[in-house]
């Protein structure tokens, strides 16, 4: 075999789920595994109803051609988001470089096996969604059973241009960094201004599609993907190949994405060594002073603790403080625009009033604020060095109160301005303000405890890059996803009993509400604490 597909064979070995329950003895491994397996398989069957849904609703319009471009623009946008987040942890500063590097492989070797680690891992993903469309496609469209095994085939190689342009444009906000002396400071800020380009571009395309006079309605949508698949070659490629049989479209996708992958990792692999390097090194100051230290209480001192692998963590603090970033830029963009605006422009013309949306505003921002609880990764990021903490002196108690006490710390100040800010801008009164800040503190305190819950619950110890916690948790996924959908019926729920009763009543019963199931979550993460 080779090289490639000997280390890219191990890196998988390494890290394969279905290997380590082959193996190990270890009965709550065997079970936690059980478990991934089974919340995974449900996040892909709800990820494949959606997909089959939404081909439903475009053949019930007549529009079901527009399914192979809309398949292509979905797993191209989930690649390159997905492999943009992963990209510091999985190509640059990983933890086994060291390693990976004394083995007698060439450096763009290693760099192109880190990539095609990363594509394999996040494969089921893409094609659970490819799958589905095809399938919805096939319903209502009834094409020839030769688009069938080529719409599949395409689709392992749909990822690979958002990919590389996701990782080409790591490579690039690394190399920058790596010459600061702030590497890790400079990285996460140039990491946090691309995210929130890629969150602006839906903005973009509005704008662009407003100033063409195409209308975003759904009788229009095979023009307006038509006009995406022009923009975005790659997508125009697989619709071509798919829904017109078109074999040059088809060799176009593949050869671009192959050819693609041998110049990019050209690029990549001369600056390889030195970019890890300067990641991994860490500059001292010359005027460094020795002095009293402070004194701290063990909670104080664990959060101060978390608080330094957050900002020393580039994928750690991208993941953990989006949305505190978010709910912050959703406050001031609100006071400058203006309430009553952005829900005109949200509804689109629909029949809501902003007073009625007036009670949804705490749920609205702990949408953002909740969608990552530090909580749900810091045990696991203990990794294994959590021996260290059960070897001290130190209760667990203490030491998870101060993970929760990082946690409240970076949520509510964001949790406040962007509360104050929207209540400010749409007018909402005094007492009603109070109410929503009470009832956002409550969220807060119900998100750290349950993101406790389930970072103690499906703690992991054994990974190799701190991706595979942050990003890829069990624990992550089972507070993200739940808590994300709940939410949002919350929302939906608040608007419809606020049309039915007072508002300040309704606030107060769901203060009641979160409080309680705030104190039952810190309450469990006690008991977790004792075993």
């Amino acid at each position: 075999m080779s090289n490639d597909i000997v280390l890219l064979k191990t890196l998988l070995l390494s890290t394969s789920q279905r290997n380590i329950y082959r193996h190990t003895t270890d009965k709550k491994k065997r079970r936690r595994i059980v478990a991934n397996v089974i919340g995974f398989a449900f996040l892909y069957v709800l990820i494949m109803a959606y997909c089959i849904v939404m081909c439903v609703g475009y053949g019930m319009i007549g529009i079901i051609d527009a399914a192979p471009v809309m398949c292509a623009l979905v797993i191209s946008l989930l690649a390159f988001v997905f492999t943009l987040f992963k990209t510091n942890g999985y190509l640059f500063n990983f933890k086994e470089y060291d390693m990976l590097m004394s083995l007698p492989f060439e450096t763009r070797t290693v760099a192109g096996c880190k990539f095609l680690y990363m594509y394999v891992t996040s494969l089921p993903w893409y094609l659970s969604i490819s799958l589905a469309m095809m399938v919805g496609y096939g319903i209502f469209a009834h094409p020839f059973a030769a688009v069938y095994p080529v719409w599949l085939l395409l689709s392992l190689f749909l990822p690979i241009v958002p990919m590389l342009a996701a990782s080409f444009l790591g490579f690039l906000i690394a190399k920058v960094s790596s010459g600061f002396k702030k590497t890790n400071m400079i990285q996460t800020v140039l990491s946090f201004i691309v995210v929130l380009f890629v969150f602006s571009l839906r903005f973009l395309m509005e704008d662009m599609f407003e100033n063409d006079k195409v209308e975003s309605t759904l009788e229009q949508m095979s023009a307006v993907t038509e006009d995406a698949a022009r923009v975005y070659a790659p997508a125009g490629w697989f619709a071509s190949a798919t829904a017109k049989g078109d074999a040059f479209g088809a060799l176009l996708l593949v050869g671009a994405s192959v050819a693609l992958f041998a110049i990019v990792f050209h690029v990549v692999g001369r600056s390889y060594r030195s970019i890890n390097s300067a990641l991994k090194s860490h500059a001292a100051k010359g005027s460094y002073r020795v002095s009293a230290q402070k004194q701290r209480s063990v909670v104080s001192a664990i959060a101060f603790k978390e608080f330094r692998r957050m900002s020393g963590s580039t994928v750690y603090m991208v993941n953990g403080a989006m949305g505190e970033v978010l709910a912050s830029i959703l406050g001031v963009v609100t006071l400058l625009v203006g309430f009553d605006n952005i829900v005109a422009t949200v509804m689109q013309g629909a029949p809501i009033d902003a007073v009625m949306l007036q009670p949804a505003i705490p749920f609205i921002v702990y949408f953002m604020i909740g969608m990552v609880a530090t909580t749900a990764c810091s045990p696991s990021l203990e990794g294994k060095n959590y021996w260290i903490l059960q070897s001290l002196p130190i209760e667990m108690k203490a030491v998870y109160q101060g993970k929760m006490l990082f946690n409240m710390c970076l949520a509510v100040p964001f949790m406040v301005l962007s509360t104050l800010c929207l209540c400010i801008s749409a007018k909402v009164p005094p007492l009603n303000t109070l109410l929503y800040l009470l009832l956002g503190l409550a969220l807060c305190a119900f998100s750290t405890a349950w993101g406790c819950v389930c970072g103690i619950r499906h703690m992991r110890l054994d990974w190799e890059n701190e991706v595979e916690v942050v990003k890829q948790g069990a624990a992550v996924a089972v507070y993200m996803l739940p808590n994300m959908f709940v939410v949002m019926g919350l929302t939906v729920l608040v608007v419809f009993l606020g049309m039915r009763m007072d508002h300040v009543l309704l606030t107060l019963v769901f203060i009641f509400i979160v409080t309680a199931l705030a104190a039952l979550s810190y309450a469990w993460v006690l008991r977790l604490a004792k075993r």
